[in-house]
């Protein structure tokens, strides 16, 4: 007796776990086919991706900072992975109910498919042929899980409680049922592998990108001046590379956008509405500039901070074609994959080079950075101006319209916040006893940096000396050489000063709803 019940239990957790296993590939099955599909038809098409996206549309505040404070720029790669978890969870759970009954893990596996397409059709550009790909792919999954599920089964179905099935007649073959595992596996890797092969091959963009001469600038950005770069080593580069710069948008898979059907549309609030083409975009008088762009999510002494050389067409030019009418205050721009940002019209009007952008460090914008045309406004916050793959430019009100973010409640407006931060030495780091250098960077976008002061271990504030100063839209780095520094756990703070002596907020505050504040502190070991 002790023996049957030890053989029931263990072929009760095979058959369980053999379920388990047939769910989660037939998911993969179902992923794949979809993805693959989804190369003919578009990124609007993906499942994952209108899931993914769906996801960070309704992410709370809260759980948007935690998530950017905790992973950084990383934050997209922990949504898909987290994603991967939550779908390998459901599929496991499908696949051990189909093996009781098919019907019931069938009926489950479509109620998923149901709120996938769902996701689909919700967004931007999306259309109800977008839904194929998924609809192939889960009559796909569906053939798969009952094929395995079969295999997963008891292969008895004719005993009788006065004849029970030995163990060996009710518990799967463990060949059969892993054999065919790894082929259904095996099919969907190659299929998913086919789809990642297509559609980096069918990327228009990126082909476009690669042979896309842009046009001399009408006029160029001032040279750097000698001596922007501080004299420590490991402070931030004054230019941030292309592949260093921070990316943290809405967007889970980067729009394929081809310049050639490129067109921005300007309307709302104007005597004149017209849209542009990108070489109409490239003919005109083009300028080029420095400019820091920091993002609303950045913490005190945080990375999301980057400093690029940036070229494109005067918005103020844009707007002054478009001769907005009164009562006017504010553009909302909208990107092909439906972001929004909420931008003042006077900023977008005065004399600071915000523009619409084509290039980056004298090349054409990287593609997860905007390609064909973004915007770069010097002085606010990208939640409220830097549009990434930017298609329409709407003259509205505030009071009309709101943008992405500003409809979730964070600030309107967006203006930038004076910070600094130590990046020299590392936190936690360790230096050696004697002249220890300290360095890091400044901003104060449309203002400029007059001074900054570092503290150490709660003394005097002292003041650093300032680098070279490029322009008042660019970060300004310092740098402080403390003599005879002993042994020992120390800390440094420091804080910086705008253009008119206004010194930066002393006050913690988190990110939400209109920037970070606070002085930025280290702590690190001198040995």
């Amino acid at each position: 007796m002790g023996k049957r019940s030890t053989e029931n239990t263990s072929r009760d957790w095979r058959g369980t776990l053999f379920g388990a296993l047939a769910g989660v590939i037939s998911a993969g099955v179902l992923f794949a086919i979809a993805e693959f599909l989804s190369a003919f038809f578009g990124a609007a098409s993906s499942p994952l991706t209108a899931v993914g996206s769906t996801f960070i549309d309704f992410t709370p505040a809260w759980m948007k900072n935690f998530a950017i404070a905790t992973f950084g720029t990383n934050d997209k790669f922990v949504l898909l992975l987290s994603m991967g978890i939550v779908a390998a969870a459901l599929s496991a759970v499908a696949g051990i109910v189909a093996r009781k009954k098919f019907a019931a893990g069938a009926t489950m596996v479509v109620a998923f498919a149901v709120v996938m397409a769902v996701c689909i059709l919700t967004r931007a550009s999306a259309g109800i042929a977008d839904v194929f790909p998924l609809l192939m792919g889960t009559v796909g999954g569906l053939l798969a899980l009952r094929f395995l599920s079969q295999s997963a089964r008891t292969t008895s179905s004719t005993s009788t409680t006065a004849n029970p099935p030995t163990a060996a007649e009710q518990t799967p073959s463990r060949r059969t049922f892993l054999v065919r595992s790894a082929l259904v596996a095996g099919a969907a890797v190659v299929v998913g592998f086919g789809g990642t092969v297509i559609n980096g091959a069918r990327n228009t963009a990126l082909a476009v990108r690669a042979t896309l001469k842009l046009p001399a600038p009408k006029t160029t950005a001032a040279a750097l001046p000698t001596g922007v770069q501080a004299p420590v080593e490991g402070v931030t580069p004054f230019v941030t590379p292309n592949d260093d710069f921070y990316r943290i948008d809405t967007a889970l898979a980067v729009p394929d956008i081809d310049p050639a059907n490129w067109q921005l549309r300007v309307h709302g609030m104007v005597e004149e509405e017209f849209t542009i083409g990108f070489d109409e975009l490239l003919a005109q008088d083009l300028i080029e500039s420095y400019v820091t762009l920091t993002c609303v999510s950045n913490v005190v002494g945080g990375n999301l901070a980057g400093n690029a050389k940036w070229l494109g067409y005067p918005l103020r030019e844009v707007l002054a074609r478009a001769k907005p009418t009164a009562g006017a205050d504010m553009v909302l721009s909208t990107s092909i994959d439906g972001f929004s940002a909420s931008t003042p019209l006077p900023v977008l009007q005065d004399d600071r080079d915000a523009i619409l952008a084509v290039g980056m460090n004298g090349e054409p914008l990287p593609l997860e950075h905007g390609f064909p045309v973004r915007m770069v406004v010097p002085g606010l916050y990208g939640f409220v101006s830097a549009t990434k793959w930017v298609v329409d430019l709407e003259v509205t009100t505030f009071a009309q319209s709101a943008g992405y973010w500003t409809s979730r409640g964070w600030n309107s407006h967006g203006p930038i916040k004076t910070a600094s931060r130590v990046e020299v030495p590392r936190a936690l780091g360790r230096v050696p006893a004697g002249s220890v250098p300290i360095g890091g960077s400044a901003w104060a976008q449309t203002k400029g940096i007059s001074k900054v002061e570092v503290q150490i271990d709660d003394g005097a504030w002292q003041e650093a000396t300032l680098a070279a100063e490029a322009s008042v839209d660019t970060w300004r780095q310092w740098s402080y050489i403390w003599d005879n520094a002993p042994a020992g756990t120390h800390k440094v703070r420091v804080r910086a000063y705008d253009a008119d002596g206004t010194i930066q907020i002393q006050d913690q505050a988190p990110p939400e709803p209109d920037g970070s504040t606070g002085w930025h502190s280290i702590t690190f070991n001198v040995t």
